[in-house]
């Protein structure tokens, strides 16, 4: 008698879901399906790009910053001619961690290993010697140039730390001169340099990407990926003996991670 009771209960539900209320709901909930597939999609693209890069022009200190990264030690470095790699854990959380990846910056090298490591760049490095910045201004300018109209690397959008590495030396320029620098320096080469072709395989046809906004001058904040700039010392101020200098790049390591 029950099932009787409730037979005209079951007709009215069955008729509403042939009513249009449930396609509604169905189609909202393929599209909440399909945003979280795509921000799914999104993200994992992101956390497999685990690497972060060190690049920079040779004796910058890349090398010796990415040793006391992993280690804290002191260490003496040749020229390197090719890549290292090594998990970076960071301090708070074990599970944590990225892959530093150490690029040669020898002017032969750097672009061909640059290709072979950008798609995977989570966050990238910059290291800028401090105190043979004005000497070097037009080639570190010139290197970041390429770095920056790379169509993955716009495409990506790492994370970009300008590091002014050698800050312990007295001579050391500081961070806000070697961004105005190179920022006077970009927009120089950006005018000079709109002929040649974007990608460093060539493969972009649609004319070289355009660095920044037309018409204004070159500043970092024109990028689409978030740049800073901290002062660092990886020989630290102690020399062989002593600590690095490398708290504000740390910090920003964590935030990146």
């Amino acid at each position: 008698g029950m099932a009787g009771g409730l037979e005209p209960h079951l007709e009215a539900l069955r008729r509403e879901l042939h009513g249009p209320a449930v396609l509604s709901v169905l189609a909202a909930l393929i599209v909440v399906a399909i945003t979280f597939l795509i921000w799914r999609f999104v993200q994992g693209r992101k956390s497999s790009r685990k690497a972060v890069l060190l690049l920079g022009l040779c004796d910058a200190g890349k090398t010796l910053l990415f040793a006391r990264l992993l280690s804290g030690r002191y260490r003496h470095t040749q020229t390197s001619i090719t890549d290292s790699s090594a998990a970076y854990r960071l301090s708070q959380d074990k599970s944590t961690h990225v892959t530093l990846i150490d690029l040669p910056g020898h002017e032969s090298l750097r672009l061909q290993f640059l290709e072979r490591f950008k798609a995977a760049a989570r966050a990238i490095v910059f290291v800028v010697d401090s105190v043979a910045f004005q000497r070097e201004v037009k080639d570190v300018a010139e290197f970041l140039y390429q770095v920056l109209v790379d169509s993955t690397v716009l495409r990506n959008a790492p994370a970009l730390l300008i590091a002014c590495n050698k800050q312990d030396v007295t001579m050391a320029k500081s961070a806000k001169l070697i961004q105005q620098q190179l920022e006077k320096e970009l927009n120089t080469l950006r005018v000079t340099r709109s002929a040649a072709p974007t990608s460093l395989d060539g493969s972009a046809t649609g004319g070289p990407a355009q660095l920044g906004k037309k018409g204004k001058d070159f500043d970092f904040s024109q990028l689409p990926m978030k740049v800073e700039f901290v002062e660092c010392s990886a020989r630290g101020s102690k020399g062989e003996e002593g600590e690095a200098d490398l708290e504000d790049l740390e910090k920003w390591l964590a935030k990146v991670a």
